[in-house]
């Protein structure tokens, strides 16, 4: 996105797939990413989700708080090297739904990630699925629990290359999908053939999923 290097300190309205917003002041771009700085924190939106980008003209730089961190990377970004910069940094990402997930990024594979979130436990995420990503870098716990209190322990799955091969170690467990947004995305994961995940409901109902449509996936039993 080298077009918007030459917008950098202007402000702008971000429209991201979902009817999803994000404004602030433009600080850095990559040829993958975009990073705001929306006030109070900073903003890393991967390009996949990005549909415009408006000029702010109602809103100036000045209208936003000082700065009171710095941007995670200040070198040449990509989205793959801030999701390893922010490797063990209590952080918010957005998937799916109407809400936040906050936790920590574990692992960076292939084309996937692991997410462990004190809510949902070990999480694995697609990359292209992830919409944004604001990383806490003043060291901020969930729920401001004590850390002492607040070990982070991914599941002891072993990891695959790739995402699909990830799910495939899932098979025979109850798994969620896209955090449980309607019932057929809760159930038994049966078995995975040509990228269609074969999933069996609570009340026996069968499904057929698109792997390629899932944006996030956990397990009770990890």
């Amino acid at each position: 996105m080298d077009l918007f290097q030459k917008k950098l300190g202007a402000v702008i309205d971000v429209e991201l797939l979902g009817d999803k917003w994000h404004t602030g002041v433009l600080v850095d771009a990559g040829q993958d990413i975009l990073v705001i700085y929306n006030g109070e924190r900073y903003v890393y939106i991967p390009s996949f989700h990005i549909l415009t980008v408006n000029m702010n003209n109602k809103k100036s730089s000045t209208d936003f708080s000082a700065l009171t961190e710095k941007p995670i990377n200040g070198d040449k970004i990509s989205y793959r090297k801030i999701l390893m910069n922010s490797k063990g940094v209590f952080s918010e990402i957005f998937v799916s739904g109407f809400q936040p997930i906050h936790g920590y990024i574990t692992h960076i594979m292939t084309n996937y990630f692991e997410f462990y979130s004190p809510v949902y436990k070990t999480m694995f995420i697609p990359l292209n699925h992830l919409k944004w990503l604001i990383p806490y870098t003043d060291y901020n716990t969930p729920y401001l629990l004590d850390k002492k209190f607040f070990p982070v322990n991914p599941s002891d799955l072993p990891l695959s290359r790739s995402f699909e091969e990830q799910l495939k170690k899932l098979e025979g467990k109850i798994v969620v999908f896209d955090l449980g947004r309607s019932p057929s995305k809760i159930g038994l994961l049966k078995e995975i053939e040509n990228n269609i995940v074969h999933m069996i409901t609570a009340e026996g109902r069968t499904f057929y999923t698109n792997i390629q449509h899932i944006k996030s996936v956990h397990s009770p039993t990890m």
